[in-house]
């Protein structure tokens, strides 16, 4: 929120008084802590105090919700009217689609000017750093990019008052850092230098930002992950949050002290509670703890402790082990109101406090009896008592712990102090919320997910309860969650809004509004974020629509086709979100080669450009250039761009032209990237060799439904007349001056690592063997072989002498040495200096030695090529196979090309259907065409 009186003192925002203390209390007053009365902007619009302000808009939001177009947004939670206005602090966040954000734009945003220069690199940074910052650890989360990484993004592509995207936002990292790009501490604790003016450095002393916060829009499906963003977004009050947080926790703690009052005296720290199974052999019931526990380590296989019988929890072939039991109890719950059959669960060690000494003693079954009887005739707090509804991690939930029930992921003692505090209501909303969201950070680490061999919450991204399990004191691991948040106070505020709404509607927000996107989307299969979060959303009342959560889940029955669409429509939106000319960085775990497949083919089927393409090194802790066929389970940064509106609307004179083919090229080579160079080293730049030139040209045209006007022959013989070649990359005449001054700077190039798994990277391998040393095939034979380990299992292999004749040349002594072999034969053998190219002696060293042909050249192989391609297509297009096991994937990537050109859907999608389905969908070329044929004939798929 932005107030009136701005870098106000924490202690000007609320203050305390003394007021009689309530009934029951032992004292005669206490202190009470009240919200300042100070004016407060917001929309351009001022209010007495901030209650004031939200009550303004709450009325509006609530209005809004009897709308049944708004309620028609896709993703809109699941939830009362009641529980989303008490969760949302509008027109900053609301619990459902935001519809101030459009206003909030207007008010704060620049409208797009496309007279203002902008131009910015793609920009690569250590996604790695600041994992261990207390800011990023203040709440937990599935998965998180750390909020300094993302500010190194978008100090890069932005300034200050700039607009930020991200609709995948999680916990609302990208509005921490939008946020935090206003603090030259923060800035300069990342190793840049920041000038009193406000100018930020690079190492060099190059300008390359400028300090000021930025305005973050931040979207999520999930509540409880906007929940979560929207605290994040201002911890300017956290010194006072705090102060009254403790006090109210020291004053509920004292009201439950028969609670964690140890069953043998003392004040209970922590507890052991166990399962307990049953033989299957003996049908004897024993504790877990007392069985499988030896020397504080588990047994994967033990003696059944009455018949002998080898046992384990899974069934040991090596051991012999057989697989114990899970014996049931049937009892009244008092929360479900009903008889309830549960999983057997013995308390087995209590850890307790009494004055300065500590001690563990064991617990017997009356400890546990004299336990529960404390619960007898109490009366309980709101404790949520939904079910776990089918899922993929819910399901091993049900099926291998027997929990079916939310409220049956914790003990009844923590599960009454945990119900007891979401409760409390502090002196503000803000203050309420924020203890929330230090209730909703601390959930795994006091319900039965909590091992206890540590391990702090549980494995993440599962519901895995674990056999042991480990019961914290609620109030202690509440206050020391407290204490680490109180240092965390920061003056900067007021990042922006938070909506909480599917990525593929965001109707909300007025296209070309947005000056940069930072987004992180869900990778696959990974993450069940639905599933996870329904354990929190339930205390927070208001609930993912699950049907929307774009992840693969067979249980669901979301397959990648359901993936693909979910990410088009969030790239679409993206898109049409973006301002022209302007960037978007995605984050990305590439789990499986489909899946990448469909981001990269989602990406440009929205009308983005994708520029660059860099796989993050954990190990070295460093981005290298990623070759596409390789990029299997890496960390992926993706940099694209929205073309601008002058490439569009030329495009849309020349579409079809090689004028237009080239138009795209310059603006391409515009956006990448000019040099990047490691530890003394140059990289080559992927996106600026001639082959990933062509695939950006091609897909550019066939998004846009547009004839590709020329073949790749053609295409590589054009781009070598027009643009300046260095180390296999193509440059404009104003960049080529700056490569090769940084060229002289390093020692070397650094080659792509390339790994052959068909025939298009076997071709990419043997133009880098050969570009560094023309050699003969012989040469080439043993290196080829020890590649092609890793080749596809349907791609046809091809023999290494056909994939030399097909894409390069051959000297057979006769003539002149052509240049490239006597460039290199000059330079590594001294008695071949000097010597003239038809010299015997240089002829005799380079026959039979194969060398990449120059461009024209080049464009004859590749129409002989092309042709042998073609036919082959043609054998697949008729052949009565229903499935083909092996073929030339190129021969189809080509058939599929000059299909499109005749506008022959139909050849398209009937060859496609013949590939084996996996290898359709992870083949991001293959997918494209197939993808546009069934668009353009209507099919479905």
């Amino acid at each position: 929120m932005k107030k009136s009186k701005t870098g106000s003192k924490q202690s000007e925002l609320f203050k305390t008084q003394l007021v009689p203390s309530k009934p029951g209390s032992e004292y005669l007053f206490e202190e009470e802590v009240t919200a300042d009365e100070e004016p407060v902007q917001c929309l351009g619009m001022t209010f007495p105090n901030d209650e004031e302000r939200r009550n303004h808009f709450l009325a509006i939001l609530a209005e809004k919700l009897k709308d049944p177009e708004f309620r028609k947004i896709e993703g809109f939670p699941i939830g009362s009217d009641e529980d989303i206005l008490a969760l949302s602090d509008p027109p900053y966040y609301t619990a459902c689609p935001n519809p101030f954000i459009a206003d909030f734009i207007k008010h704060y945003g620049k409208p797009y000017d496309p007279s203002k220069p902008y131009s910015r690199e793609p920009f690569a940074a250590d996604v790695s750093e600041g994992k261990n910052d207390p800011i990023y650890n203040a709440h937990s989360y599935h998965t998180k990019v750390p909020h300094k990484a993302i500010m190194r993004y978008i100090l890069h592509y932005t300034e200050p008052g700039d607009v930020v995207l991200d609709g995948f936002c999680g916990t609302g990292m990208t509005g921490v850092a939008a946020r935090l790009c206003g603090s030259k501490q923060a800035v300069a604790s990342m190793g840049y230098q920041v000038s009193p003016d406000g100018a930020v450095l690079d190492s060099s002393g190059n300008r390359i930002s400028h300090v000021g916060g930025r305005w973050a829009i931040l979207s999520d499906l999930s509540p409880v992950a906007t929940f979560i963003a929207s605290n994040y977004a201002d911890f300017s009050s956290l010194v006072t949050f705090t102060d009254e947080a403790l006090k109210l926790l020291s004053k509920v703690e004292k009201e439950l002290a028969w609670l964690y009052a140890g069953v043998s005296g003392g004040q209970v720290l922590s507890a052991v509670w166990s399962d307990v199974f049953l033989c299957p052999n003996c049908s004897h019931e024993f504790v877990f703890w007392e069985a499988a526990l030896k020397n504080e380590k588990l047994q994967e296989s033990f003696p059944c402790p009455h018949c002998g019988t080898t046992v384990g929890k899974t069934a040991s072939k090596t051991s012999g082990a057989i697989k114990l039991d899970r014996p049931f109890a049937t009892g009244f719950d008092p929360i479900l109101k009903k008889a309830v059959r549960v999983p057997k669960l013995a308390l087995v060690e209590e850890t307790t406090k009494s004055g300065s000494m500590r001690k563990a003693k064991s617990i017997k079954e009356d400890g546990r009896k004299k336990l529960d009887s404390r619960f007898e005739g109490r009366s309980w707090p709101y404790i949520p008592t939904e079910e776990f509804f089918p899922g993929r991690q819910t399901n091993k939930l049900i099926n291998g712990s027997g929990i079916s029930h939310i409220c049956h992921m914790y003990t009844q003692r923590a599960l009454f102090a945990y119900g007891t505090l979401w409760q409390q209501q502090l002196s503000s909303h803000r203050h309420t919320s924020l203890f929330r969201f230090c209730l909703s950070s601390i959930n795994n680490y006091i319900s039965r997910k909590q091992g206890y061999f540590g391990g702090g919450g549980g494995v993440s991204g599962t519901l895995f309860t674990p056999s042991l399990h480990l019961e914290r004191n609620v109030f202690d691991v509440l206050r020391r969650k407290l204490k680490k948040l109180r240092s965390l106070a920061v003056k900067e505020t007021g990042i922006g809004c938070v909506s909480t709404q599917s990525i593929v509607d965001l109707r909300n927000i007025p296209s070309g509004t947005v000056d940069y996107i930072f987004t992180d989307p869900p990778f696959g299969e990974s993450l069940q974020y639905a599933e996870l979060n329904m354990f929190v959303e339930a205390w927070l009342r208001v609930r993912t629509v699950v049907e929307e959560d774009c992840v693969l889940n067979y249980v669901h029955k979301k397959d990648l086709p359901f993936y693909s669409h979910m990410m088009l429509g969030a790239f679409r939106e993206y898109a049409r979100l973006l301002k022209p000319g302007r960037w978007i960085t995605i984050e990305f775990h590439n789990s499986q080669n489909a899946v990448w497949s469909a981001i990269q083919q989602s990406i440009e089927s929205s009308g983005l450009v994708v520029a660059d393409v860099r796989v993050l090194d954990k190990q070295q802790r460093s981005f290298n250039a990623v070759n596409r066929s390789g990029a299997v389970d890496q960390d992926l940064v993706i940099s694209a761009y929205k073309p601008n509106g002058g490439l569009e609307e030329r495009f849309r004179l020349k579409a079809g032209t090689e004028e237009g083919v080239w138009d795209f090229v310059r603006t391409h080579l515009k956006q990448l990237p000019v040099f990047v160079s490691k530890d003394g080293q140059a990289e080559i730049i992927a996106e600026r060799q001639n082959y990933l030139l062509f695939d950006r040209m091609v897909a550019f045209h066939v998004q846009r439904g547009v004839t590709v006007p020329l073949s790749a022959a053609e295409f590589y013989a054009g781009i070598s007349q027009r643009f300046s070649e260095r180390d296999g990359m193509y440059f404009l005449p104003e960049q080529v001056a700056e490569y090769d001054k940084k060229r002289m700077t390093v020692r070397k190039v650094l080659q792509l690592q390339l790994f052959v798994t068909d025939e298009s990277s076997a071709i990419q391998w043997l133009r880098q063997q050969l570009l560094r040393k023309p050699q003969t095939a012989g040469e080439l034979k043993l290196q080829f072989m020890q590649e092609i380990g890793g080749w596809q299992k349907t791609e046809r292999l091809l023999e290494l002498d056909e994939l030399l004749e097909q894409n390069f040349l051959r000297y057979d002594g006769k003539g002149e040495v052509p240049n490239q072999i006597h460039s290199y034969l000059s330079t590594n053998f001294k008695e071949l200096r000097n010597l003239a190219k038809n010299d015997d002696r240089l002829r005799t060293k380079a026959k039979d030695r194969w060398y990449v042909p120059d461009p024209n050249k080049a464009g004859d192989l590749e129409k002989l090529r092309e042709r042998a391609l073609l036919k082959e297509f043609e054998e697949y297009r008729e052949s009565s196979q229903k499935r083909l096991k092996v073929f030339r994937l190129e021969a189809v990537r080509a058939g599929f090309k000059k299909a499109w050109q005749e506008r022959d859907y139909a050849t398209i999608i009937t060859v496609a259907r013949k590939i084996p389905e996996n290898v359709l969908q992870e083949d991001p070329k293959l997918l494209m065409w197939y993808d546009q044929a069934l668009t353009r004939s209507g099919e479905d798929a």
